[in-house]
């Protein structure tokens, strides 16, 4: 929690802005959760480089700050993102895609990741870009008007930031080749059923349902949140035999915190833990 030195009474400070490209602020009193809304609306928030890597140093910065729990990452109730920025690729020719440094690039988009939980709230269009960097994001709530697509196909080219990998993970190859190869999008419910997102809300209710699971999230141990993410995550990556050894390693871990004890003696003494996130 912030402590009364850190509290700050105008709203207006509550909110840090980066010019034109996203605006960042904590969206409580608690500071345990923090919203990220990405910020261009004439460009149907279409991501270019300095919104991606706006996006990463966000992610980087919350990072460092305790009393941050959980983040939620949204865009408008037009769209969430619609994609890449194609104006800025329009002048790459292949030796400049091959040999650029991607780290300073839109494709930095790929490599997104926080350490902490981050709930995307999605409205309105989730293309090609806008849907790999909503699938990097741990639980994903859609409004009723959110479609998502991967429509890379129809510039000549293909998904380069996940979008045949995490949507493959996340809805099985036939439903990710056929939005890869037909650029054919799909509905927030047929995203339902297929694993794309957890919930669907009405539009007008997503983002704040977004906050209420992230508020959720973040009246949890900090410790506890990154380890079950960190394990989650490695059920793509692992096999169930290695996944279950290296779970099991994350939850003896647990006993090396000081809120395992906490949690521990709380329940036994029918009592609210008062955790110390450490």
């Amino acid at each position: 929690m912030c402590s009364k030195k850190k509290k700050i009474p105008d709203q207006k400070k509550k909110i840090i802005h980066i010019p034109k490209l996203c605006s960042l602020k904590h969206n409580n009193p608690t500071c345990n959760k923090t919203t990220i809304t990405i910020n261009r609306p004439k460009a149907f928030n279409a991501l270019n480089t300095d919104v991606v890597l706006a996006l990463r140093d966000a992610y980087n910065t919350l990072a460092q700050d305790d009393r941050v729990r959980c983040l939620v990452l949204t865009g408008s109730e037009k769209a969430f993102a619609a994609g890449a920025d194609i104006k800025e690729m329009l002048s790459m020719d292949y030796h400049t895609m091959e040999s650029h440094d991607r780290s300073q690039s839109l494709l930095q988009m790929g490599s997104l990741s926080s350490s902490k939980p981050v709930v995307a709230a999605i409205n309105g269009f989730t293309f090609g870009g806008g849907n790999e960097v909503a699938m990097s994001c741990d639980i994903l709530i859609a409004g009723e008007n959110a479609k998502f697509g991967q429509p890379e196909i129809n510039l000549g080219i293909m998904a380069g930031a996940g979008g045949t990998q995490r949507l493959t993970t996340a809805v099985g190859k036939s439903l990710s080749m056929q939005m890869n190869l037909t650029g054919d999008p799909i509905d927030a419910q047929r995203a339902l059923v297929a694993g794309l997102v957890s919930e669907v809300v009405p539009t007008a209710e997503c983002l704040p349902r977004a906050q209420a699971i992230a508020a959720r999230i973040a009246q949890k141990s900090l410790p506890v949140i990154k380890k079950i993410k960190d394990a989650v995550l490695s059920a793509e990556e692992l096999g169930t035999e290695a996944g279950i050894k290296y779970e099991h390693q994350r939850f003896i871990s647990c006993w090396a915190t000081e809120d395992q004890k906490i949690g521990m003696e709380a329940f036994a003494n029918k009592e609210k833990p008062i955790w110390k996130h450490r």
